[in-house]
Order: C-alpha cells, then structure tokens, then sequence
C-alpha cells in the first residue's frame, strides 16, 4: 500500500482528530487574511503533492459532484464529438443550487485505473480541484474545510498551515 492510499484509510479518523482545531485556524485566518497565507500554502500544496498520487486516489471523482458551467459542457461535447444538448441529456441534471452536476456518481468518465477518459477536456472545477494553489486562499477556507474528508492532501496541507499559523 502506497503513502496516498495510507492516507485515503486513515482520513475519516484525521478528519475527527483535526477537524476543530483547522476550523478554528481557519476562521481566524477568514478575519486576518495574513499576506504570506498565498505563499505558505503554494509551497505547502508542492511539497504535499510530491507524495500524493491522484491516480492512486481519486476520490475527488468517486465523491464530488463538480459544478459544470456551459464552457465546460460545450468542450465536453466537443470532446466527445456530440452536440452540447445531447451532452448535458446523456450526462447532467440540475442540482438543488441550480447548477448543472453529473447525474452519476463516481464521475462517468472516471476509469476503472482511476485516469480520467476526458483528462484534456475535463471541467474546470476538476482542473482546479483542490483549489490549494490558487490565489487569495483566504477566500477558499470554507471550501478548503469542506474538502478535508475527501482529499488526503487537502488534509495534509489543511494541518500544517495550523502548525504555521498557530
């Protein structure tokens, strides 16, 4: 068993033992909005994926439900040689925010080896996910918070910015 599948076993009981003390962390850092909080977590997000494989993971696919705005639709079907409509029948439903989802879950383009069959063309909330090397994190904390009992290293980042806020 690799470090990222070790990690994705022990999440549900790091999520019980650290998820006070982050939310805690976090909803100071919510009022401060410290400048090196950008810097801190980019470099925290490159050391954390050197041992994090999201192939091996890939819970992100099995569990979340991105948000799918017509760009991605029309690239999707583009992709998949298909009109746009024809796409969002096949694939979507409208979610209680009125937002386009996949009907399916895990994702229907997630393969059995955990590779994305639509990886070039996949929607933008999967390209950006977990969201821990984007700018002003300040503003991504509570979806930060709402990540932790899926990712492993948004867990993993998530502890050792306490450790260098605290």
């Amino acid at each position: 068993m690799n470090y990222t599948e070790k990690s994705l076993l022990a999440l549900p009981l790091e999520y019980k033992k650290n998820k006070q003390e982050i939310e805690q962390c976090f909803k100071k850092l919510k009022k401060k909005k410290p400048k090196k909080l950008d810097t801190i977590v980019h470099e925290l997000d490159s050391e954390v994926f050197e041992n994090i494989d999201c192939l091996a993971c890939a819970n992100c696919c099995k569990t979340l439900g991105p948000r799918i705005t017509y760009v991605d639709i029309k690239r999707l079907a583009k992709y998949l040689k298909i009109k746009p409509s024809e796409f969002s029948t096949i694939y979507l439903t409208i979610d209680e925010d009125g937002d386009y989802v996949f009907k399916t879950m895990p994702c229907p383009f997630l393969m059995p080896d955990n590779y994305c069959m639509v990886y070039n063309s996949r929607p933008k909330a999967c390209r950006e996910y977990p969201h821990t090397d984007r700018k002003r994190f300040y503003q991504l904390l509570s979806l930060t918070e709402k990540n932790l009992d899926v990712c492993p290293a948004v867990m993993e980042i998530s502890k050792a910015i306490v450790k260098a806020f605290d």
